[in-house]
């Protein structure tokens, strides 16, 4: 019991680790303008935003008040989200870990600079993704597996 705490601690930890330092190397690529737009390959970019929103921008608000109650929102839904990986196992519990590690990322970032940056552009043509980051992939990762997770659990009657 205890190995399989300890590995799951390590997963978050590496997730927030991974998603810090390419917040980091991001931020000091950025730093002698304070933006940045950089083309890496036809569709994927770097430019640097800040997001004071959630997922993608939405619910971004002029009003600090608003931003505060958003941010503990997204506390206590970062701690359910916790309790939950706790009451699973298996690829459900590491959705929700995957979860729990991009959220605190995030959450760390909107709580140290008030907005998290995000920098990965993706486009095709002139179409262009929203700009998101490493905790946004595994949030999204792990939400797209607890769906998945869902559609393929058997019917208890």
């Amino acid at each position: 019991m205890l190995k399989k705490n300890i590995f799951n601690l390590f997963f978050v930890i590496f997730i927030f680790i991974l998603d810090r330092l390419s917040k980091i190397f991001i931020l000091k690529l950025s730093e002698p303008l304070n933006e940045l737009n950089i083309s890496i390959t036809s569709f994927i970019n770097f430019n640097l935003i800040w997001n004071e929103g959630i997922a993608f921008g939405l619910l971004s608000f002029d009003n600090k008040i608003y931003y505060n109650l958003i941010t503990l929102l997204i506390v206590l839904i970062t701690l359910i989200i916790i309790w939950l990986s706790n009451k699973s196992i298996g690829i459900e519990k590491i959705s929700f870990l995957m979860i729990v590690g991009g959220s605190l990322g995030n959450l760390f970032d909107r709580i140290y600079y008030s907005s998290v940056p995000d920098f990965i552009d993706i486009s095709v043509n002139n179409f262009h993704w929203f700009i998101f980051n490493v905790a946004d992939i595994f949030i999204t990762t792990g939400v797209i597996l607890l769906i998945i997770l869902e559609f393929f659990k058997k019917k208890t009657s």
